[in-house]
């Protein structure tokens, strides 16, 4: 390696992550909080088959899903993501308590699940 060129520590290189969820004030409110912590949106969805197109063209580090999608389900999202060629990781987000859904995160090809409430930056690096 050259003299004098800096290596960006992975820790500190910022995640580039896919959004869907059906609430609109959600993705605009979760945009801007990862935003300022070094979680780049760089795409979001309202649905299921959105939130595959856009992972599918936007090639991201992580795909937040919420487990209810209005009629379908984010595990059955997270199936079709980890079809896809170099799969980004999935963490599943709710609203609703983690404890409401163990016996399906435990199983599912998510990294894991996040309350919407508790939602940051370091949350997802910790999933990761």
């Amino acid at each position: 390696m050259p003299r004098g060129v800096a290596v960006r520590d992975p820790q500190d290189m910022a995640l580039r992550c896919v959004l869907v969820d059906d609430n609109h004030h959600f993705l605009l409110t979760a945009t801007k909080l990862l935003g300022r912590q070094d979680v780049h949106v760089v795409g979001v969805a309202h649905d299921a088959s959105e939130g595959v197109e856009r992972a599918a063209e936007l090639r991201p580090d992580v795909v937040l899903i919420d487990i209810n999608l209005g009629p379908e389900n984010g595990f059955e999202v997270a199936k079709r993501l980890a079809r896809l060629v170099n799969p980004p990781a999935v963490i599943m987000i709710s609203s609703q308590s983690g404890a409401d859904f163990i016996d399906l995160i435990g199983p599912s090809l998510a990294a894991g699940f996040i309350e919407k409430s508790a939602l940051s930056g370091d949350a997802i690096r910790e999933l990761l």
